[in-house]
């Protein structure tokens, strides 16, 4: 059996799971069927099901568990519900990509440098293991490169950009780096004492993005968005504490607490006429700022 018949398979395990949980007998129907439609051999004997079970855990992250209850095969689901979400839609992903060249003539890549997700995994090696590691670094706003010796403690995920967050060895101060401009990355065997008081979601908690709140207090914001854009924030929301206080067949009325840093500043002048800052003072403020300053260009 060829690779591109084993991959297309696992596609219709994995898929047929994400439906519902099913027997192997269900399950075997489901590739005796596709087999028919794609004129590909997809039938399997229950022995190379579960050699398809451990290649899909070994090649996606995806877990496939038996619940014996109800015997039925499912998608066993991670603690963290966003890193389960995240695995299916790399699965996803990956398969659209298998197609591409194929059918190159119906994908349109987004036109964007790489993001550093080379460096993903040694920094994550370095991460769990209390290893120090040193790092060419370009900022944006300096031409010149330096190099960086940080204890690495998580990574974070912010606008389609990886981020590593890490404690200054010298100044031990925490500091922010992006992964598309860091190269060079070398993991040493020095061991570092990881503060027991860190966690990266609560650092996070109140961050509309890669900014922490070391100078900030979180506020109450209450925003009113007309539609239809207001759906599009309604599916995809501005943060995580987002709730809806009001909706009209004009417009939804959001509340959500976080900082008022540059980048949420920055986010909520994108929207132009189509948002309404109600509260606090200071966002509004701002966002009048941005706004004037924008029409003095004209």
């Amino acid at each position: 059996m060829s690779t591109r018949e084993t991959l297309q398979r696992h596609t219709i395990i994995i898929n047929r799971l994400r439906k519902s949980d099913a027997s192997f007998e269900e399950i075997a129907d489901k590739l005796e069927l596709e087999s028919e439609l794609q004129g590909y051999d997809f039938n399997i004997s229950k022995r190379t099901f579960q050699r398809d079970i451990e290649n899909i855990e070994s090649l996606y992250g995806i877990s496939i568990k038996f619940n014996f209850s109800r015997n039925a095969w499912y998608i066993e689901e991670v603690d963290n519900t966003e890193a389960n979400a995240r695995l299916l839609e790399a699965f996803d992903t990956f398969n659209a990509l298998k197609m591409t060249n194929r059918l190159p003539q119906y994908i349109d890549y987004e036109k964007r440098r790489p993001r550093g997700t080379e460096n993903m995994n040694g920094l994550l090696h370095a991460i769990q293991n209390n290893l120090r590691v040193s790092f060419t670094y370009q900022k944006y706003w300096i031409d010149e490169k330096r190099t960086r010796y940080v204890e690495p403690l998580a990574l974070k995920e912010s606008i389609n950009r990886w981020y590593v967050i890490t404690m200054d060895a010298e100044k031990k101060e925490i500091r922010t780096f992006a992964l598309d401009r860091l190269s060079e990355l070398e993991i040493t065997n020095e061991k570092f004492n990881r503060p027991e008081d860190f966690d990266v979601n609560e650092m996070f908690k109140y961050s509309f993005g890669i900014i922490s709140g070391v100078n900030f207090e979180p506020e109450d914001v209450l925003l009113a968005f007309r539609k239809p854009q207001a759906e599009y924030i309604r599916s995809l929301k501005l943060h995580h504490s987002q709730d809806v206080v009001k909706e009209t067949k004009e417009e939804i009325l959001f509340s959500m607490k976080l900082f008022i840093t540059e980048d949420f500043v920055q986010e909520i002048v994108s929207q132009g006429s189509r948002v309404k800052v109600l509260q606090p003072d200071s966002l509004i403020h701002e966002v009048k700022r941005y706004h004037q300053e924008a029409m003095d260009l004209y």
